[in-house]
């Protein structure tokens, strides 16, 4: 049982340093891929904007086509109001009529000032168009500058990672799926992602919080996998402090002497 749980150590100990070795390859690139990322999104946010912008300009040309065809129709009614007008037995067909015909000018008014406002809506849309494209021409500029960097950053690290994703693939061989499982959420919650550490100086090695001569006893042990109180992580090993040697009695009354 011993024998197990110490080789589970070993395990973690060794997927920990690989696991850091990887954050530091990735520290190399620092925001970059998350730049990238968030290029790409606000790239694809200006195109479906774009795209949204030239759907609004198809709807109020057809509205400008629909009004001029509504100004047509006014028209022919209003001719044939006028001959009708001319045929009338009483001055209340007349007055009917009349009515009619005002009814149509008013709607051709109306359709008229709708027309001069969706021609100056068009104005404003394609002045939008034209600023969204520029923007857009600036990020596709910027997301290429920034790709290429990254992919330089990639390039130079490749080899490494490959020979350290094997490293880890054989490390995580010899851990159970419930303590990977668990190794994995600690690094996601730790912000160094430390999930394994030492007992240095009698601290946690990753919150630097005192562990009690006990708990240091049975993490030495090794009969157990044992987790700091306080944050969580497993702590595989108890570095021993090396306390600097006293000089002794004869040695520091030469030295007062000499003084």
């Amino acid at each position: 049982m011993e024998n197990i749980v110490a080789k589970k150590l070993e395990s973690l100990e060794k997927l920990q340093k690989v696991d850091s070795k990887i954050d530091d390859i990735k520290k190399i690139r620092g925001a970059l891929p998350e730049e990238v990322r968030d290029l790409e999104d606000e790239i694809a946010g200006l195109e479906t904007r774009i795209g949204k912008f030239h759907n609004d300009l198809e709807d109020l040309e057809a509205g400008i086509e629909e009004k001029k065809q509504g100004i047509k129709n006014s028209e022919l009614l209003i001719k044939k109001y006028e001959e009708q007008q001319m045929n009338v037995r009483n001055n209340r067909e007349y007055d009917a009529i009349t009515k009619e015909m005002e009814l149509q000018a008013l709607e051709i008014q109306v359709s008229e000032k709708r027309i001069k406002e969706a021609y100056v809506k068009i104005e404003a849309k394609k002045e939008e168009i034209e600023a969204a494209k520029a923007v857009l021409e600036e990020k596709n500029v910027e997301l290429a500058a920034k790709k290429e960097e990254l992919d330089t950053l990639i390039a130079e690290s490749e080899a490494d990672e490959v020979k350290l994703e094997k490293e880890r693939k054989r490390a995580t061989k010899g851990i159970d799926e419930r303590i990977l499982n668990a190794y994995e959420r600690l690094r996601g919650n730790a912000k160094n992602g430390l999930a394994v550490v030492a007992v240095q100086r009698h601290a946690c090695g990753g919150c630097f919080n005192i562990v009690p001569p006990q708990r240091q006893a049975d993490i030495k042990e090794r009969k157990k996998i044992i987790v700091c109180e306080h944050c969580g992580r497993i702590l595989s090993r108890v570095e021993d402090v090396i306390e600097p040697e006293k000089p002794k009695r004869t040695e520091r009354r030469k030295k007062a002497v000499k003084k």
